[in-house]
């Protein structure tokens, strides 16, 4: 079994910065896909970010590349996803997940299957 437990969420105005971090425990031995997912009111749940820890590669969503950053402490086993130039759209209640599947699997659109656990969540409001 894995706990996540993020933080780090708030309300910012837009074009402002935020970082979320996620914290692991249990049994977090070898390597995991981990992800950042968001779901905003009305809309279904929508991949944000991946990372292998194995390797610490990543795979972003396209509404995002280029102003998010996913990344990881091993000696803290905490996921970091460091939010840069929000926008209100991204407005959402923001997940951190972790499954043991194969690098081949760590993707950001879900066509890889389900995660084997979650996060409780943490708000994120960004007005403009």
């Amino acid at each position: 079994q894995v706990q996540l437990v993020e933080s780090g969420g708030g309300s910012v105005q837009g074009g402002g910065s935020l970082r979320l971090s996620c914290a692991a425990s249990g049994d977090t031995y070898g390597s995991y896909c981990m992800g950042w997912f968001r779901q905003a009111p009305g809309k279904e749940r929508e991949g944000v970010a991946v990372l292998y820890t194995g390797d610490g590669s990543t795979t972003y969503a396209d509404s995002v590349k280029g102003r998010f950053t996913i990344s990881q402490d091993n000696a803290k086993k905490t996921l970091y996803l460091q939010m840069n130039l929000l926008k209100p759209e991204d407005t959402a209640i923001y997940y951190c997940a972790a499954d043991p599947r194969f690098k081949r699997l760590c993707v950001v659109d879900g066509s890889g299957g389900p995660w084997a656990y979650w996060g409780q969540g943490t708000q994120v409001t960004v007005s403009s």
